[in-house]
């Protein structure tokens, strides 16, 4: 599969479309997942026009991976979390539904469970408020 200049982090990386945008520099952006599995659920995602893990230069992934553990440090203060889990899906049959490279960031608390993901979009005042938290933590 040749990579998709349509897909929606594209369209986000462009300003074609919105995000809850909580971090960026000149090789990543992270944003709050539309539909989070839980509070906080942030993606980070290459500015490189990257289809999954395989796709990517390695000093691209590099730079990605440096932003995903720096975000994924203010997410876990935000809320509190008592864990972080990072997930990478790559291929259609791993699951993988954006064919953007990206890394999911998601806080883990004892006794919260995860919902499904790409079932129903989150409240954008609640996305907001979230991506605020996270910013706020980055600083």
């Amino acid at each position: 599969m040749a990579y998709d200049t349509r897909n929606v982090f594209a369209k986000i990386l462009r300003g074609d479309a919105t995000a809850h945008v909580v971090y960026e520099d000149d090789h990543s952006v992270a944003f709050m997942d539309i539909m989070p599995q839980v509070e906080g659920h942030t993606l980070v995602v290459p500015r490189a026009a990257a289809e999954d893990l395989f796709d990517i230069q390695p000093d691209s992934l590099a730079h990605l991976i440096r932003a995903t553990q720096y975000v994924a440090r203010g997410v876990k203060k935000a809320f509190d979390a008592h864990g972080v889990m990072i997930a990478q899906l790559s291929g259609a049959a791993a699951g993988q539904t954006v064919f953007h490279l990206h890394f999911h960031i998601l806080p883990r608390n004892h006794g919260i469970e995860f919902k499904l993901h790409a079932r129903e979009p989150a409240d954008a005042a609640l996305l907001a408020a979230h991506a605020a938290r996270v910013r706020a933590a980055l600083t």
